[in-house]
């Protein structure tokens, strides 16, 4: 099979690309049918499979989980006050953005209490098998231990655009706000005053610096990570992209990944 190269990208390593819309593929560079590591882009699938859930009133996004006071949503938002890692809780719930695995280490373990069966059986079955995305699997953690192709992260893009497994408004709601208007680390780009997370996703918002284009809209939501791994949805142009490659997140992609985002979003 012929596949497009992505050549004058900029990039030394081996990786794939592609923007959708809701019409379907727009572009695509690269093999999309290489298996790579998501790490914490593996998180949106993990949210999106327990919004999944709270439709089908499996879970709560009000129920306790996490440090006395955090709720489900707190977890899903990286408003609970835990960690990176696993320890005790820094701060009270609501009142600062730690960006958490711990967290999404914990929404596994809930998931598996309230639904009865392992988290990654509970989201391969209710997300992974409805989408199709055959290649995608999630080993050990939660919070980064996802593997797909581009096929498979690509179907989870389209259904980004165009819900069927939750209401729009369902998923509307999980791309806005969570606590707004607190402060934390946006992990490799620093401290940001309004450090605006959604349900599993990172709103674009008003971050500086980021690693998506000058382009995008204040309501982009998405996710990257350290594996060197991207989606975003623009609701503004209606597009998605997405973008998987074999060298963790490092300089090469702070340098071209702003160029590379806005000629995604706009070309």
């Amino acid at each position: 099979m012929d596949f497009s190269s992505p050549s004058a990208d900029g990039f030394s390593f081996p990786h794939a690309y592609a923007v959708l819309d809701r019409a379907g593929i727009r572009l695509l560079a690269g093999d999309p049918d290489v298996v790579f590591p998501l790490a914490s882009v593996t998180k949106p699938l993990v949210a999106y499979a327990v919004l999944i859930g709270i439709e089908r009133g499996i879970f709560r996004a009000e129920d306790t989980a996490g440090p006395p006071g955090s709720t489900l949503r707190h977890l899903l938002a990286h408003a609970s006050g835990l960690p990176p890692e696993r320890g005790g809780a820094l701060a009270a719930p609501g009142t600062r953005r730690i960006y958490s695995n711990f967290g999404y280490d914990l929404i596994a373990e809930y998931i598996a209490e309230k639904s009865g069966m392992p988290a990654a059986a509970y989201i391969e079955k209710n997300l992974f098998l409805p989408l199709k995305m055959d290649t995608c699997t999630i080993r050990g953690s939660a919070a980064f231990g996802g593997y797909a192709t581009l096929d498979s992260l690509m179907r989870f893009a389209a259904e980004l655009l165009s819900p069927t497994l939750i209401p729009p408004a369902a998923l509307k709601a999980a791309a806005s706000v969570q606590f707004a208007g607190i402060s934390g680390i946006l992990p490799g780009y620093g401290k940001q005053k309004d450090n605006a997370w959604g349900l599993g996703f990172s709103i674009r918002g008003t971050k500086h610096p980021h690693w998506l284009g000058s382009l995008f809209s204040a309501d982009t939501f998405g996710h990257f990570g350290r594996s060197g791994s991207f989606i975003w949805v623009d609701p503004q142009v209606k597009r998605a992209g997405v973008f998987l490659g074999a060298r963790n997140f490092s300089r090469e992609h702070i340098a071209f990944w702003p160029a590379l985002t806005n000629m995604m979003r706009s070309g």
